[in-house]
């Protein structure tokens, strides 16, 4: 060692430097911040709900209201001209529900309604499925199954109409070439038969929704639990009945009620196909709604129809609320 240098061990300590002043100013200002973003949150979340809900209740509320109002009124053509529409209270709705048409509506809305949820559910599981095993071009034929779901129901019905026709429609002519029936079947002219058809048609239209629904149902379903199975000895009837249905039963029950939902106020396709007949056939509530508006204008008794209508929806949306909520928690 040098003469005259120190030690190094007696060089005075090193005093750290304090942070605390730093570090409570970086700790207010991230209070300051989170304050601010906490004073533009609530004004952020009602700029998207605002527009929601006031376009829900100009085009939503507002029609149900005035639909409401109306059906406890006696409104007709003449209300156009003179303004007047009295108040009658409940009449248009005991003149309604004490018809005998409406009771047949109402059958055939339920046999409509049954028909075609049975045959979406099972051709749509069906379908499913079928769809799960990979398999070349699986995902080309998935794409045009949903073809009869992306058409307009109007274009659809207008298409069966004319494959139905009984003289020149080409189910009959198939059936006629291949000597299955010499003088055709009356599709859309039978009383027996309309109902019928116009059944299988909504069917061929719902069984994309059924089967888009289900598919992803089963792909949410482990793949071990059938590779599992299958190790233990499980046949596919074995893997469907004790891992497949109790797993995709919460996504069954949404699809079902959903469909009920949704068939039960189809009008576009018995409009375009029978106008509701022949005889009345195919006359379900909502085309009874409709012709009671806009071919016998009697508007406040269509009103009234169509709120039925809505209650008999509203009644299975809310069973669907309930069932999602059950599907959420499963």
């Amino acid at each position: 060692m040098r003469s005259g240098s120190r030690p190094v061990t007696d060089l005075p300590p090193t005093r750290p430097k304090s942070r605390t002043g730093q570090d409570d100013g970086a700790i207010a200002a991230g209070e300051r911040a989170a304050a601010r973003a906490r004073l533009w949150e609530r004004p952020a979340q009602w700029m998207f709900i605002v527009p929601a809900a006031a376009y829900l209740l100009l085009f939503f509320g507002y029609p149900i209201f005035r639909n409401v109002v109306m059906s406890f009124q006696q409104y007709t053509t003449t209300t156009f001209y003179t303004g007047s529409a009295p108040f009658v209270g409940l009449r248009n709705y005991s003149a309604i529900l004490s018809s005998d048409l409406f009771s047949k509506a109402l059958l055939t809305t339920v046999l409509f309604t049954a028909g075609s949820i049975i045959g979406q559910f099972v051709l749509g599981l069906a379908f499913a499925l079928f769809f799960q095993r990979r398999f070349p071009l699986g995902g080309v034929l998935r794409s045009l199954l949903l073809l009869p779901w992306l058409l307009p129901l109007v274009v659809s019905g207008t298409t069966w109409k004319w494959m139905l026709d009984p003289d020149t429609g080409v189910v009959n002519a198939v059936l006629r070439g291949l000597h299955l029936s010499s003088s055709g079947i009356p599709w859309l002219t039978g009383t027996s038969q309309a109902l019928v058809s116009v059944i299988l048609i909504n069917i061929w239209v719902g069984i994309p929704f059924n089967t888009a629904l289900l598919y992803g149902g089963l792909q949410d379903i482990p793949a071990h639990l059938y590779e599992a199975a299958k190790l233990d000895g499980a046949g596919p009837v074995a893997l469907f009945r004790h891992i497949t249905w109790p797993l995709l039963r919460p996504v069954v029950s949404v699809v079902l009620v959903l469909g009920v939902v949704y068939t039960v106020k189809v009008l576009d396709i018995i409009l375009v196909v029978t106008g509701g007949g022949p005889a009345n056939a195919t006359e379900t509530i909502a085309t009874q709604s409709y012709e009671l508006s806009f071919q016998q204008f009697e508007f406040g008794r269509g009103a009234a129809m169509s709120n039925v209508l809505i209650v008999i929806s509203l009644a299975f949306a809310l069973v669907y609320l309930r069932a999602g909520r059950r599907a959420r928690t499963v």
